[in-house]
């Protein structure tokens, strides 16, 4: 039976959405739109003034809620900037994790990952793990944590993790990525939508980056040239394709062909399940985004499990040893996209 949530995320992507649940979640929009353009209203007109701090911050954020693939993004930039020689950090609130995000949590210092992925969430964990010599913290208030960031380790660059709409700290660029397919869903505001802002919003992106999860990248291209068109913001495309899949215990590959259970708690989880298209999927499971897995979600599954790369940070604490990660391949022209 399709739980509530399931069924409020079918309302946000399609086209024409209709029924007395889509009126309902309509009329919460308002209060909703209300509180979201009052606040964008206060920092607009320097009524409330975001804060600066004494390095390059760029935030990676999106309009819409999760799913649209920031993280891959977060780690090609951090790589990038590391290998020009700048000391960077990023910057999450950490949200799934147990720690406690009022305070500043260092994650990781770029050789040692303090936290499990448990406690620190599964993106903060996942991007200590993928960005060797990156700084990575955890708070909900980011301009304590790149304050801290920067007084302590002398950081350059902060990057902020799904930044968008915590104007808090002044960020030099804002780059918004936007699902090539699912696009900005029916333009209706949360609750009644996946939009997180109104169109007030769109005059605060600098870079808009086009997110292709998908075999063919005809659609991303299309999208991208209609929407630098019609916004009149520069705009880029991110390649996401799958690589391999890979025992997430020994690193071994898994032939196509075989059949495995698709497992994943991630925001947008079809464009996984598409992926898996070389194999015999034999059941899909599905849990919210960021659950907490426990024992009892895998104990009666059987043969091979194959899920995502941030869940698998969290499955790597039990038992098993046939469960699998999907490895994507993440292109994107970092340095045009910074430029």
């Amino acid at each position: 039976m399709m739980n509530l949530k399931t069924k409020i995320t079918q309302i946000h992507y399609k086209r024409e959405p209709e029924g007395f649940i889509f009126e309902i979640l309509k009329f919460c929009s308002l209060f909703y739109g209300f509180g979201s353009r009052m606040k964008n209203f206060f920092y607009d007109k320097k009524l409330i003034k975001s804060k600066r701090v004494p390095a390059f911050v760029i935030s990676i954020g999106n309009m819409t809620t999760g799913g649209v693939g920031k993280t891959p993004v977060v780690a090609e930039i951090a790589k990038y900037l590391i290998m020009q020689g700048f000391k960077v950090a990023i910057i999450s609130r950490g949200y799934g994790g147990r720690l406690n995000n009022k305070k500043v949590n260092m994650i990781s210092d770029g050789t040692t990952i303090y936290y499990d992925a448990v406690q620190a969430g599964d993106e903060p964990y996942l991007l200590s793990e993928s960005v060797p010599g990156c700084y990575v913290f955890t708070c909900k208030n980011r301009y304590n944590a790149a304050k801290y960031a920067i007084d302590r380790f002398g950081v350059q660059y902060i990057i902020l993790d799904d930044g968008f709409q915590h104007r808090k700290l002044h960020r030099d660029l804002d780059i918004v990525l936007m699902d090539s397919v699912k696009g900005f869903g029916n333009e209706h505001l949360l609750p009644a939508g996946p939009l997180r802002e109104g169109p007030e919003a769109l005059d605060r992106i600098d870079k808009l980056l086009v997110v292709s999860k998908n075999f063919k990248h005809d659609t991303a291209e299309k999208v991208a040239k209609i929407m630098c068109r019609r916004l009149k913001i520069p705009t880029e495309i991110c390649y996401t394709e799958p690589d391999y899949v890979y025992n997430i215990k020994t690193g071994q590959r898994l032939m196509e062909g075989l059949p495995v259970i698709a497992m994943s708690a991630i925001g947008q989880p079809q464009q996984f399940y598409d992926f898996l298209a070389g194999y015999d999927v034999i059941k899909t499971i599905t849990f919210d985004d960021h659950h907490q897995y426990a024992p009892i979600d895998i104990v009666d599954v059987p043969g091979s499990i194959i899920t995502t790369e941030k869940d698998a940070v969290k499955l790597a604490r039990f038992d098993r040893d046939n469960i699998y990660a999907l490895k994507l391949k993440t292109i994107v022209d970092v340095e045009k996209l910074l430029k």
